[in-house]
């Protein structure tokens, strides 16, 4: 009998042990992670959306953002992704247009369930994503859209591009008070970030006293010669070449010279941002006025850009004030991840409170309105390169 009593002591032992392991178990698996991430169920990869122009003229300036953009989540990921987890960027070609920007937007939220874009790059893409973003709480992150159009447009959106209400009033105040100039015209292309400029620069120009007028023309328009020669029986001070793209712009310097028509000449960051181009037409830009938001040799982290930039492509990095934003901002994404959570709404409102912010592009800091609060300084052209402009 004592042997039998030991022998059933160690089955209800046995029995003990096993209950409690499994009620550990148990308590385990439903008790939530202290974990950020496993507490909100993440796992996989982190996903966000890039809406830039990939084909058409503006691809120009979309192709090599999208290798500044690849190289920084190279970097990230390299470095661990965000506690284990990659970064995964889907790209979807905007064409720099409203229709193509919204149809790439609907596509990342529909289908790939981003939290977030980083684009548009142009304007009208922007334009045309907010109102989806907005509408299902996903942040839009600009590094290159300018238009005053969308300052404080949406809470959902922001930028670390300034704004061309900058551009347009640093161009007007040197027309009008430092080349003392009272006419201005403008040849415009009909997208968004052109119009911005012109309407930022004619309202600070008419403003302190002169007078602007302009010509339009649609996306692709080859032949100019009828609104040039509308625009010289003007005879104005100056004439404005307002264009979405360098292409653009090239073209309507070849006609300006076909028809020699010589007259001081006004250029958007559209054109100063490529130093090929700018040197390509050196004899027509010489003297050219434009502004730019700047970019700083001496910072570290941009000049880090510009050298993994060319070791990885063998070229130097075109567009550089654009590059370094577009950088900065897939960083900047992960910092409000790694700070809120893949939340838009959560991230949304993180965004407002970036202050001081150090990368590429130098300090950061974004407004209530969504707007970098920095801008852009006067420039220009001399035997075809890009100076500071000194009044």
């Amino acid at each position: 009998m004592e042997k039998q009593s030991k022998t059933w002591l160690w089955v209800i032992g046995i029995l003990v042990v096993v209950g409690v392991v499994y009620l550990v178990m148990t308590l385990n698996s439903s008790t939530p992670a202290t974990n950020e991430s496993a507490s909100k169920g993440e796992n996989g990869p982190i996903k966000i959306g890039v809406i830039a122009p990939l084909t058409g003229d503006a691809a120009a300036y979309g192709e090599p953002l999208q290798k500044v953009i690849a190289l920084a989540v190279e970097e990230i990921n390299n470095a661990g992704g965000l506690g284990g987890r990659m970064f995964q960027f889907t790209y979807e070609d905007g064409k720099c247009n409203g229709k193509d920007g919204a149809n790439a937007m609907q596509k990342l939220v529909n289908i790939d369930k981003v939290k977030v874009v980083i684009g548009g790059f142009c304007s009208s893409e922007s334009l045309a994503a907010v109102p989806i973003a907005t509408a299902n709480k996903v942040v839009l992150f600009s590094g290159g859209s300018s238009s005053p159009d969308l300052t404080n447009v949406s809470s959902y959106f922001l930028r670390d591009y300034p704004s061309d209400a900058a551009q347009g009033k640093v161009l007007a105040e040197i027309a009008y008070g430092d080349k003392k100039w009272r006419k201005v015209v403008f040849i415009q292309e009909q997208l968004d970030y052109p119009l911005g400029i012109f309407k930022a620069f004619s309202s600070n120009f008419e403003r302190l006293g002169g007078q602007t007028s302009k010509e339009e023309f649609t996306e692709g328009t080859t032949d100019f010669r009828s609104q040039l020669t509308k625009l010289r029986g003007l005879k104005p001070d100056a004439l404005f070449i307002d264009t979405q793209t360098p292409a653009a712009a090239e073209r309507i310097f070849k006609q300006l010279t076909e028809l020699k028509w010589k007259v001081p000449l006004l250029v958007s960051d559209a054109v100063t941002g490529d130093p090929a181009v700018v040197e390509k037409n050196a004899t027509i830009l010489e003297g050219a006025l434009a502004a730019e938001f700047g970019t700083d040799p001496n910072n570290a982290t941009f000049k880090h850009l510009l050298e993994a930039y060319k070791q990885k492509h063998n070229v130097d990095v075109p567009y550089q004030s654009y590059a370094q934003t577009m950088y900065d901002a897939v960083y900047i994404v992960r910092d409000g991840i790694k700070a809120v959570g893949y939340d838009g709404e959560k991230l949304a409102l993180w965004s407002r409170t970036i202050k001081d912010w150090k990368g590429a592009s130098g300090l950061v800091t974004i407004g209530s309105d969504g707007d970098r609060v920095s801008g852009h300084i006067g420039k220009v052209i001399k035997k075809g390169k890009v100076e500071v402009y000194g009044m």
